[in-house]
């Protein structure tokens, strides 16, 4: 029961805490100095995901400078395919790349088997964040486990990179929608044990990561995005009855209210393009998280002052967690950061 009583929790249980909880994806990151510090330190982006030391001290950075109400387990949404057997590497200033799978062909060189032999860091790790936020008296600091959900992994894994037209992962899903599935049904799979053993770990809640998720039509969204989420958070609350999910659909527009309705979630990310309108009727629903332009908060200044109050009038009255509407910017400064979590800690409802 104690844990209950974290503000971060609370919300999610569609309750109203006594103050507005914060948190920011990619809270821990290149804007900080102390993170490009630890980085150069490490080496590579993966020598720090998979070593619990550096991503311990990279998740509890942002906690030490700003008093976020949750930390988010430092990590990538691509260990997933990186754990399958797909090859992984992150280039400085290209971001990830993957050798592309095209079609059902390619998924014979995927295997199910290995998966913790790859991850068994990351489940480290989370154990070690939650000693560590005791040791440093995070005691109301809950901790969130994530992954990226099946589609959007899956635009990674046959893209082999970032993408803005997505052609070759909805050529697939078009053209062959029975191949396609057996991908998203290996990806949801492996999501469903990624997250328990988070859950296991240590972890308070979980998100998942749909980046992509408004890209598809109405038909394709309900396929690729809403039904194999709903098998993750049936198959996670059969395991684990009481962790919190948060479900991110990024830019899914007037469908989020039928993801909402349909995947099962606990609460709602929502990116900066819902308006507070929009916002507030889908917390009638369920508990909201967002959504701050993250380039608001970039630019700061009055303006990023003004829209941070007006969110936090317009959603407190209701189940709600500040958040940005995507991830911090690199060249966001801290002092942007800094402000932002006064306003916060400073709002009366």
């Amino acid at each position: 029961m104690q844990a209950m009583t974290k503000p971060f929790l609370t919300v999610l249980k569609d309750q109203t805490s006594q103050r507005v909880p914060f948190w920011l994806m990619r809270q821990a990151g290149r804007y900080l100095p102390e993170y490009r510090d630890l980085r150069a330190q490490a080496g590579g982006f993966l020598d720090m995901v998979y070593n619990p030391a550096f991503a311990c001290e990279v998740t509890l950075q942002p906690l030490r400078r700003f008093g976020m109400d949750a930390a988010i387990l430092f990590s990538d949404i691509l260990v997933i395919p990186h754990a399958l057997g797909q090859g992984l590497t992150f280039e400085v200033g290209e971001g990830p790349r993957l050798p592309p799978i095209r079609d059902e062909n390619g998924l014979k060189e995927l295997n199910l088997d290995k998966i913790d032999t790859v991850l068994n860091p990351v489940y480290e790790t989370v154990a070690k964040i939650r000693e560590e936020l005791k040791a440093e008296g995070f005691d109301q600091t809950a901790l969130i486990g994530f992954a990226g959900a099946p589609w959007t992994v899956a635009t990674y894994m046959v893209e082999g990179s970032g993408s803005k037209e997505f052609l070759h992962v909805k050529g697939w899903a078009y053209r062959d929608p029975a191949g396609f599935q057996k991908l998203i049904d290996i990806v949801t799979e492996t999501t469903i044990h990624y997250l328990s053993r988070q859950a296991e770990s240590g972890a308070e809640a979980l998100q998942l990561f749909d980046s992509w998720a408004g890209v598809l039509d109405e038909k394709q969204f309900a396929r690729w995005v809403i039904a194999p989420t709903k098998k993750i958070i049936a198959a996670l609350k059969r395991i684990h009855p009481d962790i919190p999910i948060i479900g991110f659909p990024r830019g899914a527009g007037f469908l989020y209210e039928r993801y909402a309705r349909e995947t099962g979630v606990d609460a709602l990310g929502l990116d900066q393009t819902v308006p507070l309108a929009q916002a507030t009727a889908l917390q009638k629903i369920c508990p909201v998280q967002g959504n701050l332009d993250p380039a608001c908060l970039l630019s700061g200044g009055p303006e990023m002052e003004a829209r941070i109050t007006e969110i936090l009038t317009a959603l407190s009255d209701g189940p709600f967690i500040f958040n940005l509407g995507h991830g911090v910017i690199k060249d966001t400064p801290v002092v942007h950061v800094e402000r932002l979590a006064r306003i916060i800690e400073a709002f009366k409802r």
